[in-house]
């Protein structure tokens, strides 16, 4: 996201529009981000909609295929050129000299940051489905824990009554206030 900020920081700077292929794969490493910090910040809330942290993992998922897309152009450019620059010479007195040329590695910085951020997005893709993967496994668990911890099975209640003998005090489940209320993103 940073070396997408530099693209569009550069081009509000000279007052020119931002290329599509920019602009599309900026937004949604931004909005990526968020997303990625909220669920980060509030996990203890989101075993209870998993699958709807996994459907919008899935959803980011194509947004990032659509940003590489319009970058795709980038995937075969070749941003280093090695530019010979001058020759070179040694000399090793009665022994003789050495002379060569001298080779200049160049890079081109713009093209070197869209092809990085060309392989992030690649990456991002990646990390969104495993992401999404992983928290449809464990909105699975978890439902599945809690409908075997409160009797349920198949859809159905199956409620049990634990009696002591000689005890005045029937034995009530505890729950906690928590495991009573969904709580939604």
């Amino acid at each position: 996201m940073g070396m997408l900020a530099w693209f569009v920081d550069q081009c509000v700077k000279g007052n020119a529009l931002t290329p599509n292929y920019i602009l599309v794969l900026f937004i949604v490493s931004v909005l990526g981000l968020a997303w990625a910090l909220f669920t980060i910040f509030s996990y203890h809330r989101s075993s209870t909609n998993a699958s709807f942290v996994a459907l919008i993992d899935l959803g980011f998922v194509g947004a990032f295929i659509a940003g590489v897309w319009y970058l795709r152009h980038i995937a075969h450019a070749d941003c280093t050129h090695l530019a010979q620059d001058g020759n070179w010479y040694a000399s090793f007195g009665a022994l003789g000299s050495v002379s060569g040329a001298n080779f200049d590695l160049e890079t081109d910085k713009p093209c070197a940051m869209l092809k990085a951020s060309f392989a992030f997005g690649i990456m991002n893709c990646i990390m969104f489905f495993f992401t999404a993967v992983l928290a449809w496994m464990h909105g699975d668990r978890m439902s599945a824990h809690s409908d075997r911890r409160h009797g349920y099975k198949d859809g159905h209640y199956h409620g049990r009554r634990h009696h002591r003998s000689g005890s005045r005090h029937s034995h009530h489940s505890r729950r906690s206030s928590h495991s009573r209320h969904r709580v939604y993103v």
